[in-house]
This record gives structure tokens, C-alpha cells and sequence, in this order.
């Protein structure tokens, strides 16, 4: 056998975004982390707010209580995004915060999104 199973296809690589060495005017890759729409707007909600509670965020970006879950964990994982629980009363409060690598982040993508808009525009 060739391999494991003919009726695999070959993985080819995806074309990558990161600039060729030497390439006049590459531009750097942008954050997987954040490009995805949600976590974008999580983050841009965070970035011009100090804190907001998964109910805010929730009824902010108009989402539902399983997306906003998985996005936020993701941010949270990336250390992009602190999340604290406690209780007011006898219900539980998840609030949300950019951290400070968050904010890093954040105002990196948006200097890489300038430059390609940047870029598109001298272009035209």
C-alpha cells in the first residue's frame, strides 16, 4: 500500500499569509486568536470598556449564551481576556476584562488592519 488509505487525499499546505523574505511591502499576519468575528467583537468591546459582565457582552453582540462561552474561553486561553465568577446575592456574575497582553494584542491588530488598508489604498 502507498499510503494508509488511497481514498485520502494529500494534504496540501494552505498558502500562508505571512510576508516572503525580501518581498517589497509584505505585511505582517494577522492574529488567528482575534480575526475570528466574535472574539474580535468581544475584545473590541473590552478594549473600550473596563469590564463587562457575560450578560452585557451577551446582549451587546446580540449572541447566544454557548458562543459567547466558546469565544470568550478561547480569548481566555490565549491570555488575551481575564474572566473573574462571583454572586450577587444568589446569582452567579461572570465578568470579563482585556488583559494587559489582550490589550497588546488587540492594538496590534488594528495597526496590521491600518496597514493593509493602508496598503490596498496606495494601491488603488
Amino acid at each position: 500500500m502507498t499510503r494508509a488509505s488511497s481514498r485520502i487525499p494529500a494534504r496540501h499546505p494552505r498558502p500562508s499569509a505571512r510576508p516572503r523574505a525580501g518581498r517589497r511591502g509584505a505585511l505582517p499576519e494577522l492574529d488567528r486568536v482575534l480575526h475570528e468575528r466574535m472574539r474580535l467583537a468581544i475584545a473590541s468591546a473590552l478594549a473600550v470598556n473596563p469590564s463587562l459582565s457575560f450578560n452585557e457582552l451577551k446582549a451587546l453582540l446580540g449572541t447566544t449564551d454557548g458562543n459567547l462561552s466558546v469565544h470568550a474561553r478561547r480569548l481566555e486561553e490565549a491570555g488575551y481576556v481575564a474572566c473573574s465568577k462571583s454572586f450577587q446575592g444568589r446569582l452567579p456574575r461572570t465578568e470579563y476584562q482585556l488583559t494587559a497582553a489582550g490589550r497588546r494584542a488587540f492594538e496590534k491588530y488594528l495597526d496590521h488592519l491600518e496597514a493593509l488598508v493602508g496598503d490596498a489604498r496606495r494601491r488603488l
